[in-house]
């Protein structure tokens, strides 16, 4: 039986999302930035949220493992937080430390529905580079 989807949000710093990009890269999971995008773009010393938002299992590629598909809110290096998401393996997001308090959590979540999504802000730091 497939792991119960967690209703919490994890907090990590770049170097652990990096590292969870990276592992999403090496299953090949669809929702997922590139590393090197990440590196160019992510505020190097800010928090990032992740929120399991759905339990991903892929039919037509039986041989990939099952997912979490989470929303995830992330600092750039503008200041700004933006929207994106992150597919993630169960007994890895399992291992992320438990670390924000209810208040905190709900408080992320609302932030997550009102963000830009990272094509919005790349459409808008292009034209604001073309202007």
């Amino acid at each position: 039986m497939a792991p119960a989807l967690p209703r919490t949000v994890r907090a990590v710093d770049t170097a652990q999302l990096l590292d969870l990009a990276q592992e999403a890269a090496m299953h090949s999971f669809s929702q997922r930035l590139p590393v090197a995008w990440l590196r160019e773009h992510l505020a190097a010393e800010e928090t990032h949220y992740l929120f399991p938002t759905l339990v991903q299992r892929l039919t037509h590629r039986p041989e990939n493992p099952l997912q979490w598909r989470c929303q995830q809110l992330l600092t750039v290096n503008t200041g700004e937080q933006i929207w994106g998401l992150l597919d993630i393996l169960p007994d890895t997001f399992d291992k992320i430390p438990e670390t924000l308090d209810t208040a905190s959590k709900k408080d992320i979540v609302s932030r997550i529905e009102r963000a830009v999504t990272v094509r919005e802000w790349m459409e808008r730091m292009g034209a604001e580079a073309g202007s």
